[in-house]
């Protein structure tokens, strides 16, 4: 790489590598009522989040980029061969206050039987897409805190140990239909993924 390649460099993220990596498929699927995003259930056997609602996805293997894990996971998940699936296109990037992101990819899934992996999955379920479109999620803040391990160095900082941290919040979205709430991370990638259906218009010919 050249200086003259410096000006049209993608940035990176600095602390990148101290995040773990994660992706999904925002699946897609045709319902009676239109186009419906696909959610499935945790089984309940896990030992991570049983029972929570969430997209097909997973942690990235050695090697994987984003797009194949999101793939990966989907058919293993769901049973569904990649031809089923044909790809929208990146959604926005899920960045957590606790040290990990979230890739999450728009697809569509074709001539799907709702079949799921009884080993990862309790069960699965649409929602229309107009319903989020036509309902916001609510939103309810998350504060964080400060805490330093006993050998921090408050001789180096200013002020010591009253150094006056900035304090810090997220948004938690909920989104309640019928009898099941969605929410936490999968409903914020939910109304990101709702804006970029609607900006993009990716509902088109579907």
């Amino acid at each position: 790489m050249e200086r003259e390649d410096f000006f049209n460099r993608r940035p990176g993220i600095i602390g990148e590598r101290n995040f773990s990596q994660y992706a999904v498929l925002v699946v897609l699927v045709e319902t009676e009522e239109g186009a419906a995003f696909l959610f499935e259930k945790r089984s309940e056997t896990l030992n991570r989040q049983p029972g929570e609602i969430c997209f097909p996805g997973g942690r990235l293997e050695a090697g994987e980029t984003p797009l194949e894990a999101a793939i990966r996971e989907t058919m293993e998940e769901l049973l569904v061969d990649r031809r089923q699936i044909e790809i929208l296109g990146s959604g926005d990037v899920f960045i957590s206050p606790f040290n990990f992101m979230i890739h999450p990819f728009i697809a569509i899934l074709r001539d799907y039987k709702y079949s799921y992996s009884q080993e990862e999955v309790g069960d699965v379920f649409t929602v229309p897409v107009h319903f989020f479109q036509e309902h916001k999620p609510k939103k309810y803040l998350n504060h964080l805190s400060h805490e330093q391990p006993n050998d921090f160095p408050y001789e180096c900082i200013p002020g010591g140990k009253n150094y006056p941290w900035f304090k810090g919040s997220y948004e938690i979205n909920f989104y309640t239909y019928q009898e099941d709430v969605i929410w936490g991370m999968t409903a914020g990638i939910v109304e990101s993924s709702v804006a970029l259906i609607q900006s993009y218009h990716l509902l088109k010919g579907m």
